[in-house]
């Protein structure tokens, strides 16, 4: 079974389960029901309590989790769609955003309200909070397809942001952990905890982490749409003072 064939396969088990809210549309992150009650879950975990900076993914099961994180007074930083420009995150920081904290639950709102900001002005991140449509009990995770979730850890890695035991979790319906396999490539993010409606699931460290931006990996078409990508090769490529 294909990535793609796994999608339509989860997608239409939420929808033959009456499992999925607006916006229903495919190819996105399914807006599961129970959503909000998933980041119940979430939020008495010890992790979640201790985070002060937190990553977040722009997917709409995972906005309650921006709400409460906010309402909570943590710093927030959401990844621009596309990671379109050098300053390719949004941070959402609660002390600066006064009354406007609850525009920012639209991501037109965070736009506006919030600071756009490159990975090397971000703090270290506690914890990383993505969206999924299917995951393992072993913790392979599979995405709406195109790998940008993959892309913006590996710019926070390469900024040395994250760390290799950053605690990376996702919310889910119980529908979307599935048996089969999931492919994972070298440059695919796995998960440490699978967060339901109803459980935590701990996942075995089965499936290694991106470590940086595998550049061998990423197609020139994608480097040339993305200005971190750009940015970084530039770094890559020049010359160490050693070498001058």
């Amino acid at each position: 079974m294909t990535k793609d064939d796994l999608r339509r396969r989860v997608w239409t088990r939420l929808r033959l389960a009456g499992a999925m809210r607006f916006p229903s549309v495919e190819g996105r992150v399914p807006n599961f029901v129970g959503a909000e009650r998933a980041v119940a879950v979430l939020s008495e975990l010890t992790l979640w309590k201790r985070a002060r900076a937190i990553a977040l993914t722009a997917d709409a099961p995972q906005a309650s989790a921006r709400r409460k994180a906010l309402r909570q007074g943590k710093v927030v930083y959401v990844p621009l769609p596309q990671l379109r420009g050098d300053k390719c995150f949004v941070e959402l920081d609660p002390e600066k955003l006064g009354s406007h904290a609850a525009a920012t639950m639209s991501f037109r709102g965070a736009l506006r309200y919030g600071r756009v900001v490159a990975p090397s002005e971000m703090p270290a991140i506690d914890l990383i909070v993505c969206g999924s449509l299917a995951v393992t009990r072993q913790g392979a995770r599979l995405g709406r397809g195109g790998g940008l979730c993959d892309l913006a850890y590996a710019l926070l890695r390469s900024d040395a942001k994250v760390r290799e035991y950053t605690p990376i979790l996702t919310t889910v319906h119980t529908l979307q952990i599935v048996d089969d396999r999931i492919p994972m490539r070298g440059h695919d993010l796995p998960v440490d905890f699978i967060v339901t409606p109803d459980q935590v699931i701990a996942a075995p460290s089965l499936h290694p982490r991106p470590r940086g931006i595998l550049w061998e990996l990423l197609e020139e078409e994608r480097i040339r749409a993305i200005p971190a990508l750009r940015r970084g090769r530039r770094e890559v490529r020049a010359p160490s003072p050693r070498q001058l």
